[in-house]
């Protein structure tokens, strides 16, 4: 039986506006190396986004290495990592060759293919092409077969794959390449794996959202998701990144398991538990696999409060945390209250009013993803609010006039 612990998303140098997370992230990746000791896991599968952004900071590439070198024990427990949406393909695997003879594997591109041959600390990669790799480990006598997915949009994807049919949808290339490798190289004498980046779906079941933080997968082929039916059927494990929330998108016949990020990233992700996954494989048989809650880091809260006493008492019962607060208020916040709420904690992110009407009966509440309407639409909710009836026609006009001579100005 062979131990395998999954992660993904640790996004590395994620900030929460102008609140870093960088000593979070410190503790949360030694909670992951501590689980992985105690549980004497053989390999680690990390499913994509590694870093936040493609140009990641000195200390966020430090504080990678620093935690493989560890979560490794120093190149015995072998580490597959692939590349997400946030991560640059040629950042992600420059470090390979020298980390390869840690047994750490860094995969990225389609095109690339990991050499065979056997390491100093035993690790032997037996097989590999595009997408593919087989490794055997030194205390294990079954192989570990695990077909590599890191995410690429469709040009990458076609440049890849040498695929000219640009009719033919895109979860139809991937899953026709997947069931190749899976022929040539999954039969029963082995564990099958499969470590993706995508955005996965049961075909027929409604999609599960994406988070506020996550930049969102360009849809493949013209297709919102990939769906769970395209993973290979010899497939006895799944390991997927990109939805920050733990959730298995199938159990059956293929387990397709989404470990979530570390940490909370964004509000929409306030009230998840942040999880890592242990899977016990043997060859032919069905995985058992059980999550592994992380309590490292600060929780996120969206409160709502309609007088200063309340938010007081809460920040202070709460410290340790970031929070978005929506303050119910007849007019706007003002200056002497404002300074109150953010001198009584560390962790604000956002502070929103919501504007009641003088009758107290409708309120204009203003949410982050209403930052993003246009004015006329915030003109259209703001007017509503205060009046009780849409602007007419007349009015919009005005409003559209005014606006369109500020921005000449």
């Amino acid at each position: 039986m062979i131990k395998i612990l999954h992660t993904a998303d640790w996004h590395l140098g994620k900030r929460i506006q102008d609140f870093s997370r960088m000593e979070e992230q410190k503790l949360a990746l030694e909670e992951i190396i501590q689980i992985a000791d105690e549980q004497q896991v053989d390999l680690v599968l990390l499913a994509g986004d590694i870093f936040d952004s493609f140009n990641p900071s000195h200390e966020a590439v430090e504080l990678l290495y620093k935690t493989l070198r560890k979560l490794s024990k120093n190149g015995e427990r072998p580490i597959i990592a692939i590349s997400g949406n946030h991560d640059s393909t040629q950042f992600v695997e420059a470090p390979d060759p020298l980390a390869r003879e840690m047994g750490i594997f860094f995969y990225s591109r389609y095109d690339s293919i990991i050499p065979v041959g056997k390491l100093e600390n035993g690790i032997e990669v037996l097989n590999s092409e595009s997408g593919f790799v087989e490794i055997k480990l030194p205390q294990h006598s079954e192989p570990i077969r695990i077909i590599l997915a890191p995410y690429a949009n469709e040009v990458l994807l076609k440049t890849y794959l040498g695929e000219e049919d640009r009719e033919n949808e895109m979860r139809n290339i991937l899953a026709n390449k997947w069931q190749t490798l899976a022929d040539k190289y999954c039969d029963q004498n082995g564990i099958n794996l499969f470590t993706g980046h995508f955005f996965f779906v049961k075909e027929g079941e409604k999609p599960e959202p994406e988070p506020e933080s996550e930049r969102p997968i360009l849809h493949v082929g013209g297709a919102q998701a990939l769906y769970t039916s395209n993973i290979p059927s010899e497939i006895q494990y799944a390991a997927l990144g990109h939805l920050h929330r733990y959730h298995a998108v199938s159990k059956s016949p293929v387990p397709a398991v989404y470990s979530s990020s570390p940490l909370a990233y964004s509000f929409s992700e306030a009230d998840q538990e942040k999880k890592v996954v242990i899977i016990q494989a043997e060859p032919n048989k069905d995985v058992d696999y059980e999550a592994i809650t992380l309590k490292e880091g600060r929780p996120l809260f969206r409160k709502r409060f309609e007088n200063l006493a309340d938010t007081l008492f809460w920040l202070e019962e709460n410290p340790y945390c970031f929070v978005e607060i929506t303050f119910a208020t007849e007019h706007a916040i003002d200056a002497a209250t404002r300074k109150a709420i953010m001198k009584a904690h560390d962790g604000i992110v956002n502070l929103i009013p919501e504007i009641l009407n003088p009758k107290g009966q409708e309120s204009l509440s203003l949410k982050v993803e209403d930052l993003g309407k246009d004015m006329v639409s915030l003109f259209n909710m703001y007017y509503k609010s205060e009046k009780g009836q849409e602007p007419n026609t007349e009015l919009i006009d005005i409003f559209k006039e005014v606006i369109s001579q500020n921005e000449d100005l």
